[in-house]
């Protein structure tokens, strides 16, 4: 049988329900405090983000004319960006075959930050007069909004006759008539969509050509690039493997071994 607790008389009751109310009364007053302290550190941020977009903006500006002399250069070195393209680990799986004839016209590449840097950016390819299309550019551009949402959109490309590279056909002249099976880098262009930003703006191409490809071409023309940068999860999973085999080699000698000594 348990024992009953003796119950707590009137006075004592009263007494704790002054001090609860002690309690609360002060633990209010802290939470007030804390908010007012955390609200003057939400304006020092915002002020700091926008000292630094300032100053963001300021060297985008100075990076202009040495992207220009940059260029400058690399046109005088033939098929740049395609070896940069190839030799990175992520966009080389992107390039088949005829994306690879295609991208031996490619003269320049452009990435450009809208000018207050938050409601977009875009991205453009400049060709040389080239047998597949018409356009002597193709831009992809990713707009934001203040409501939230991402417009994405990009340059429809204007295939010359027989020949459309990013659904599938490629006839061109002297008899080809061999069908263009594999997906086309190209298809990139044609990806257009309007989304809430918190469903992810942007793409994995994108995301990879404004913040790895364009700041340092030259790492992958050497062939620098990091290929542990982008195959991180495939690592993982080979890790995960490797760990569930050497723990089936251990359950499996572990029952070995049970077996030897029940022998």
């Amino acid at each position: 049988m348990v024992a009953e607790k003796p119950k707590k008389s009137k006075v004592e009751l009263k007494k704790e329900g002054e001090d609860s109310d002690h309690i609360d009364e002060g633990l209010v007053l802290s939470i007030e405090k804390l908010q007012e302290v955390q609200d003057e550190l939400e304006k020092v941020n915002e002020a700091a983000s926008d000292k630094v977009l300032e100053v963001e903006q300021q060297f985008n500006e100075i990076r202009k004319p040495i992207y220009s002399k940059r260029n400058e250069i690399i046109q005088t070195i033939p098929d740049f960006w395609l070896t940069a393209f190839l030799s990175h680990p992520a966009l080389s799986d992107l390039i088949n075959e005829e994306d690879h004839k295609i991208l031996k016209y490619l003269v320049s590449l452009e990435v450009e930050d809208f000018k207050d840097m938050k409601s977009g950016y875009s991205i453009t390819f400049n060709f040389s007069t080239n047998p597949y299309f018409e356009d002597k550019s193709l831009t992809k551009t990713y707009a934001f909004s203040d409501e939230g949402t991402a417009c994405i959109t990009g340059t429809a490309i204007k295939w010359k006759t027989g020949i459309d590279i990013a659904n599938g056909s490629n006839h061109e002249g002297k008899g080809s008539k061999r069908p263009f099976e594999e997906d086309s880098f190209f298809s990139w262009f044609s990806e257009e969509e309007q989304k809430a930003a918190l469903d992810g703006v942007g793409d994995e191409v994108a995301e990879i050509i404004k913040e790895d490809l364009w700041p340092n071409p030259l790492k992958y023309f050497n062939n620098e690039g990091d290929e542990d940068d982008f195959d991180g999860d495939d690592d993982d999973a080979e890790d995960k493997g490797t760990d569930e085999d050497e723990d089936d080699d251990d359950e499996g000698g572990g029952q070995d071994d049970k077996g030897e000594d029940d022998g």
